[in-house]
Formats: C-alpha cells, structure tokens, sequence
C-alpha cells in the first residue's frame, strides 16, 4: 500500500526526521490560508498523487505570493498528472501540499528496501539526490552505497555514520545525519514497510538537514497489525479493478491485453500469462482466486474481470490441491448462468475432483471450450478471441 507524501513526512517526523513545515489543502482557499500559516516569502504547491517525477510532470509550483498561490492551486487540483510512473492513463490531483520553499546548498539520496535475495534490510543512498534513483543506477553506478542491516541487531550508529561519512555530509551534520538514518530504520522496522525513501535530503543553506520529499510503502499483509495506517489509503490513486478486487480478499493486476484470466497460484498465473503471450494473445488481467475458493468467491472473481470493458474473451485455469475442480465449477456455471455471455470462456480444471469439476461444467450446458493442458488453454483462448473479434 502507498501513501502520499505528506503523510510519509508525518510518520518520518515522529521519528526525529526533520521536515519543512507544510499542511494540506483541497481548495485555492486552503492554499492560500495555508501560506499564511506557514509564514515566509516563498512556498511550493505540490499535487499529491502516488507517483514520483511530479516536477518534470507540472506538478510542483514554487510561488512567492497570494496571487501565484491561488493560480497554482487552481491549476493543479482536478488535473490528470501524467509521469512515466502513472502510465498514460495519469492520476487525478484530489489534494494538495503546501510547505515552505527551501534554499538548497546540496541534495543526497536516501533508500530503505527489503531485499528478498539477501534477506536482509538494505540500505541505498547517493549523493546525487534529486534523480531518480532509477536515473542514479543507470547514469552514476558508482555514487550507490550499499549497505545491509543485520536482522538480530538492527542498524547500529556507526552504519549510520559510515554511510552519512561516504556521502560526504559535512561534520557539523552527521549527528543529524545519523538520526535521520537510524529514524527511517526504525519507521521500515516498526511499520512493517516494504520502502522507505527521502529523495531529496537536503542541506539547507542554513545548515540543517531536511526531508523535502518522502515516499513509504507497507506490506499489505501486515496492515492488521497497524489500523492507523490502513486510514492513510487513498483510494482515489489505485487502479479501480485492483482496489475491488482487494476489498473482496482477492489479488488483482489489470494489465493492457484483452484476454481475462482467473487462475490460482501466482506462479501459473505468469505461466498461463506466457503461454497466452507466446500463441499470440495478449492478457486483460492476472486474477489470483487463492486456496480455498467457494463456489461464491469463484462467481465474484468472474464477474470482477468481466467488469474491464477490454475483456474480450475469458480463461480459467485452476489446479486444484487445496482448491477443488468441482467447486470452481460451481462458481463459473453460478456466475455464467446469470450473466448473458457474450464472449468465448475455456475452462482448464486439473486436480483435486477435476472429473467431478469437468462433469458439472458439461452438465450445465453453457457454451464453455473445454481445455486439458497449459498449452492447450492459452491456444484455444487466442483462437476463440480472433474468431470471435474478427482480429
């Protein structure tokens, strides 16, 4: 789950990292009221949407008066920002941020991620703050630091130190440096996040270190742990088929093809996907219906991927363990006989009580492609499709 960047800042600053001071607005008004709470000669308005590259994409206005201020606001809000992070389709500004704008003496690159491989907590940070660190990869490799937390002992002061002395922090402000280090740390840590990241971290030509942008992310299977931090959702910036799909305890991914899939198992979801790519097909979506699925949770997967309008032509594909054939079934001749279907749907079932599952899927009499092998199902579904759209 993401969250905006004001809201990153909140948790960073209960947890000694120092921010800009800044509030929230919905309207020019609020914008305007909120500079004059802030006080000083110069604020930025920022568009909060859960996307990086807002600047290069118009999303951030420095302004120095009233007049500017209510014009930035009143362009931003309501706009659809497009960055190469949000894809074509963009995001649509519902809130902004308003903080003091900041005198930049030097901008650092700070990273907290989970890296699986390692196991471990690892640490990336740069002294070409500003950029992408996608930018700071491919451009300057050599600027990187790289540094592991071990999980028994957490970060200790001195990998905070040693990072903030790579860096090239100035002396007067590697104690700063190091609260701001061990702080994320501990946000990653007690959160439960999967990222936590300060790009930039600035010194201030008034010598202090701030955080003048944020962005943290949590495990989502940990929010249960956490209600406060479930409130912080914004549904607004997620993909609509996604957040339904997550509200009904089901793992959705729309992508851009026109073949709906609901499979179960993540790793015969990108197999299945594959499959379908390489017979010349293009997937819709990768619908996970997990272990366990009712015949009620397979009609509701089957009726949230019919709800894309790109959808075209549909596959299940399940191998049962501790899923059964016949419940699948249930769901699909459920969902199917209340729907007028008006595209192909191929059926795979293989597993627990498969002969079960493929006796009530003929007995229905529904116009279903049966399918016996992976190869089998993503070929009759491209098939089905080009007959059926003519492409």
């Amino acid at each position: 789950m993401d969250i905006h960047e004001y809201q990153a800042k909140e948790i960073l600053s209960d947890f000694g990292i120092l921010i800009p001071p800044g509030g929230l607005a919905y309207s020019p008004e609020q914008a305007v009221y909120r500079c004059k709470e802030i006080g000083g000669d110069k604020w930025a308005v920022k568009a909060q949407i859960h996307s990086g590259a807002r600047g290069k994409a118009g999303g951030i206005k420095i302004c120095s008066n009233d007049d500017e201020i209510w014009d930035a606001a009143d362009e931003l809000l309501g706009k659809r920002l497009i960055t190469h992070q949000t894809g074509p389709q963009g995001k649509v500004v519902h809130r902004l941020y308003v903080e003091a704008a900041t005198d930049i003496e030097k901008e650092y690159y700070i990273g907290f991620v989970l890296d699986r491989q390692m196991e471990r907590v690892a640490v990336v940070a740069s002294a070409e703050g500003g950029m992408e660190i996608e930018e700071i990869s491919q451009g300057k490799p050599d600027s990187l630091i790289r540094v592991a937390v071990e999980p028994a002992v957490g970060m200790q002061p001195f990998q905070a130190r040693e990072i903030a002395f790579k860096l090239g922090i100035e002396r007067s402000l590697i104690s700063q440096a190091v609260t701001t280090l061990l702080g994320c740390y501990r946000a990653f840590r007690d959160m439960d996040a999967t990222m936590v990241e300060i790009n930039p971290l600035v010194v201030t030509k008034d010598h202090r270190l701030l955080a003048l942008d944020a962005k943290v992310s949590f495990d989502d299977n940990a929010l249960f742990r956490s209600p406060n931090i479930s409130e912080l959702r914004d549904k607004s910036q997620e993909d609509p088929r996604e957040m339904k799909a997550a509200d009904r305890g089901l793992s959705y991914v729309g992508l851009e093809g026109n073949i709906g899939c609901i499979i179960n198992g993540a790793g015969l979801a990108m197999a299945t996907m594959d499959m379908i790519k390489h017979a010349g097909g293009e997937p819709a979506n990768f619908l996970d219906i997990g272990g366990g699925a009712s015949a009620d949770r397979v009609a509701k997967a089957f009726n949230l991927v019919l709800s894309d309008d790109k959808v075209e032509t549909m596959v299940v594909n399940i191998f049962a363990g501790i899923n059964r054939c016949d419940w699948v079934a249930d769901g699909v001749v459920q969902a199917v006989s209340k729907i007028d279907l008006k595209m192909p749907l191929i059926v795979r079932l293989s597993g627990t009580n498969q002969d079960e599952g493929r006796r009530i899927l003929k007995d229905s009499g529904l116009p279903i492609i049966m399918a016996d092998t992976l190869r089998d199902v993503a070929e009759k579904a491209v098939k089905a499709w080009q007959e059926h759209t003519g492409k």
